[in-house]
């Protein structure tokens, strides 16, 4: 089913998945197209972004986001063309972005959207590499990092959107920079488009061993967003010194409790001790909302003259969102996905 000017169609939160989320955990419902009041614009979304953090949403565990409750519109962020505006700054035809979730037609007053007139090139990339996951990147890998000429830095992810864009920062800045992605096909692109200086296949026998091969200096800076057994081959190879910034963990997002094993924590505890290490979480807009234009200058500066590439998978369709976000919770996705909704 395409978009109609008369009906709104909506994926509502149907249940709390219990690990991973099923055909069950979203509602496909229909309802007439809303209208904006007063004070208010109405946006037709376009482009819906698909990202891992969305896992957390549909869980009501403590967390530094409110969850979305039992039969409300799934959250996510939007490029969105504006139909009808009483909102100063804005007007019907602009093209914005938005947070207007799994859904058509969403109202806003405006506050958070981003307007970026009526043609700007290439519109769904700003819910990528010149949106939220490329300030995900470069403010993590800036300010946190605190990348210096020649220092090693591993990234976790690194065939994803902010992998993916950490790793071509980092080498513009003068680093050493290993990826570390799941398959050859991956690992070839991180390589050869990207321009890291290797890349390590998680999935392949051997590849604790292989990291520290890739890896004969140590790592200064290791960008986290995957955990898990990835972790646990970084750990013993980090220097003192090291900095690690923590924007995900998305090998534990499905999770229903702690890993197996032995307790880790003295060790990981010891080894910031020891090595004097900096870990540091961050949510972006929350810690570095306010670099936004500083971002936008400097990274939109290098995609304009080709500096970072960016990898985009398109999916067409509301309807297919549901098994394309499962598919990217369990690493399917090659480059940033997202749903072409009209």
């Amino acid at each position: 089913m395409s978009q109609s000017e008369t009906v709104n169609r909506k994926f509502v939160l149907a249940e709390r998945p219990k690990g991973v989320p099923t055909e069950k955990t979203l509602r496909l419902e229909t309802e007439d197209r809303p209208e904006a009041g007063a004070g208010q614009m109405l946006l037709r979304n376009e482009f819906l972004s698909l990202d891992p953090y969305m896992r957390g949403r549909m869980s009501d565990a403590p967390s530094y986001a409110v969850p979305v409750e039992i039969g409300e519109v799934m959250v996510g962020g939007t490029v969105a063309e504006v139909v009808t505006s009483d909102v100063k700054g804005f007007e019907a035809g602009d093209r914005v972005v938005a947070f207007g979730g799994w859904q058509d037609y969403a109202v806003s007053d405006g506050t958070g959207v981003i307007n970026m007139g009526k043609e700007p090139e290439n519109p769904s990339w700003a819910l990528g590499v010149l949106g939220m996951p490329g300030l995900t990147a470069w403010a993590g890998l800036t300010q946190i990092g605190e990348p210096k000429e020649g220092e090693t830095l591993v990234v976790a992810g690194a065939s994803g959107p902010v992998g993916a864009t950490v790793g071509q920062i980092g080498k513009i800045l003068g680093l050493r920079v290993v990826g570390i992605a799941g398959g050859p096909e991956k690992c070839a692109h991180v390589v050869k488009t990207l321009g890291f200086d290797a890349c390590v296949d998680y999935k392949a026998e051997g590849f604790p061993d292989a990291l520290k091969t890739a890896v004969p200096d140590g790592i200064d800076i290791y960008f986290e967003n995957v955990g898990g057994a990835v972790f646990d081959a970084v750990l013993p190879l980090l220097n003192t010194s090291a900095r690690i910034p923590v924007c995900g963990l998305i090998s534990q997002y499905n999770a229903t409790s702690l890993p197996e094993g032995p307790d880790r924590l003295n060790l990981l505890l010891g080894t910031i001790l020891r090595k004097r290490m900096t870990v540091r979480g961050f949510i972006v807009f929350n810690d570095f909302g306010h670099l936004y234009p500083e971002f936008a200058h400097q990274v939109g500066g290098w995609v304009s003259e080709g500096r970072i590439h960016y990898r985009e998978e398109m999916i067409e369709g509301l309807e297919q969102a549901p098994a394309a976000f499962i598919g990217l919770l369990n690493g399917e996705a090659f480059g940033k996905r997202v749903i072409k909704l009209g």
